[in-house]
């Protein structure tokens, strides 16, 4: 959705042919951005091949609502939308990942609600993400 204006790696696959051209070195790796990638036919044979060459460093979660109202801050709370995040989240786990996953939602409709409540909110639609 950025790539008009924002961004030259749209896929995992891109980010992966970058990683080679560098050498790959330790401290290089690649973020799964499921707001970014959700969509890709590739995404689970990217995260597999991410895991085995050590390139998985980070995994953000959020979710895709239909209709969306801003590309950006509307993005919605984990079950919100149409990403199959658990499924995903799975494809992660099985690499063995175990680096830090990041509740990554910009939303100006959730940004003005009680924020406390809003925390207690991303608790409950994380633990229900990581319940089988």
């Amino acid at each position: 959705m950025y790539a008009d204006d924002r961004s030259a790696v749209n896929t995992m696959h891109q980010a992966h042919e970058i990683c080679d051209a560098l050498g790959s070195p330790a401290s290089l790796g690649i973020a799964v951005d499921v707001y970014h990638v959700w969509w890709d036919p590739d995404l689970k044979a990217q995260i597999d091949l991410a895991g085995k060459m050590g390139r998985l460093h980070a995994f953000h979660i959020c979710d895709w609502k239909t209709p969306t109202t801003d590309l950006l801050n509307d993005r919605g709370l984990m079950g919100e939308g149409c990403i199959n995040l658990r499924e995903i989240s799975a494809w992660v786990d099985a690499t063995g990942f175990t680096g830090y996953r990041e509740v990554e939602i910009f939303s100006n409709r959730w940004w003005s609600t009680n924020q406390e409540e809003w925390l207690l909110r991303i608790t409950q639609a994380y633990a229900d993400l990581v319940q089988s």
